[in-house]
C-alpha cells in the first residue's frame, strides 16, 4: 500500500475513473475512496482521513466550496486533507475562494496525468511539513494553473505572437514553467527545451526554433507601446530582438511580481 492516501470526488463518473487509473499507476499512492457529490466527499474525509482530496467544485447538492467550508468548521487543521481542485471553471473569484479555504492547487480540465501525480506528491509533502511545523509562518500564495495560463496567453497575444504558430504554444509552456520554477531559465537548453519537447511530443531543437520564430514575429509585427508597458526600458528596438531566454524571463518576472509569487 502507498504512503499517500488519496480520495477522488467528482460528479462526472468518467473523470473519477480516469483519476482512479492515474493514481493506481503510482505505487506511492493508495486510493482510499471515491465519491460523486459533496456529501460523499464529507463522508470520505470524516471516515477515511485521506491525506489528499482531488475534488471538483461544481457538484449537485453541496459544491466543493461548501465542502471545504464545512471541513474548516468541523475539523482541526491536522485532520484536514490537502485539497486539489480539478475544475472546468476557470473564473478567478472562484479560485480565490478555494485558495482562501486552504486549497493547495487548482487545476483545469482537461488535465495532464503527470501533473496530477506531481501535485498530489507536492500537496502531501506540504501537508506533512505543516504538521511537523516546518512551514514558514506566512503561507505562500499559489496561483492556479488555469489563471496563470490565461494571463500568459493574454500577454503574448498583446505582444503580437500569432496564436496559430507552434511557437505560441511552446512559448506559453516555457513562461508557465519559469514562473513556477525560475531556476529553469538558467538551464534553458538542458532542462527547459527538453521538458517542453516532452510535453508536446517534439524535439528540443524544434522548440527552440519555434520560440525564436514567435519572438521575431512579435518583435517585427507587434506594438512597441505594449512591449514598453510590459518590459519598460529593459528592451528597446535599437538593441535588437531579445533572446529566447530574455523574452521568457522578463514575462515570467512580470507575472511573478503581479501575483507576488516567491519560490
Amino acid at each position: 500500500m502507498g504512503e499517500i492516501r488519496v480520495a477522488v470526488v467528482d460528479d462526472d463518473r468518467g473523470i473519477v475513473r480516469i483519476l482512479e487509473e492515474i493514481l493506481k499507476g503510482d505505487q506511492a499512492i493508495s486510493l482510499t475512496g471515491t465519491g460523486y457529490n459533496g456529501k460523499e466527499a464529507l463522508h470520505i474525509i470524516r471516515d477515511k482521513d485521506p491525506d489528499v482530496m482531488l475534488m471538483d467544485l461544481i457538484m449537485p447538492g453541496m459544491d466543493g466550496i461548501q465542502v471545504m467550508e464545512t471541513v474548516c468548521k468541523e475539523l482541526p487543521p491536522e485532520r484536514r486533507p490537502a485539497f486539489i481542485i480539478i475544475s472546468a471553471v476557470g473564473q478567478g473569484s472562484i479560485a480565490e475562494d478555494a485558495f482562501d479555504l486552504g486549497a493547495s492547487y487548482y487545476l483545469m480540465k482537461p488535465f495532464d496525468n503527470d501533473i496530477i501525480l506531481r501535485r498530489v506528491r507536492q500537496a502531501y509533502h506540504s501537508r506533512t511539513r505543516s504538521r511537523s511545523g516546518n512551514l514558514p509562518k506566512e503561507k505562500e500564495r499559489i496561483v492556479h494553473d488555469g489563471v496563470l495560463e490565461d494571463q500568459v496567453t493574454r500577454l503574448i497575444h498583446e505582444l503580437g505572437v500569432p496564436a496559430h504558430i507552434k511557437g505560441h504554444q511552446y512559448l506559453r509552456n516555457a513562461i508557465v514553467i519559469v514562473v513556477k520554477c525560475p531556476e529553469t531559465i538558467n538551464s534553458i537548453t538542458k532542462v527547459l527545451y527538453p521538458e517542453i519537447a516532452r510535453m508536446n511530443h517534439t524535439t528540443p531543437s524544434r522548440v527552440e526554433r519555434s520560440i525564436r520564430h514567435a519572438i521575431e514575429t512579435a518583435w517585427d509585427r507587434g506594438r512597441s507601446d505594449v512591449f514598453y508597458e510590459i518590459f519598460g526600458n529593459t528592451i528597446r528596438q535599437n538593441k535588437g530582438k531579445p533572446t529566447n531566454s530574455e523574452f521568457i524571463a522578463l514575462i515570467a518576472d512580470n507575472l511573478r511580481l503581479k501575483y507576488k509569487i516567491h519560490r
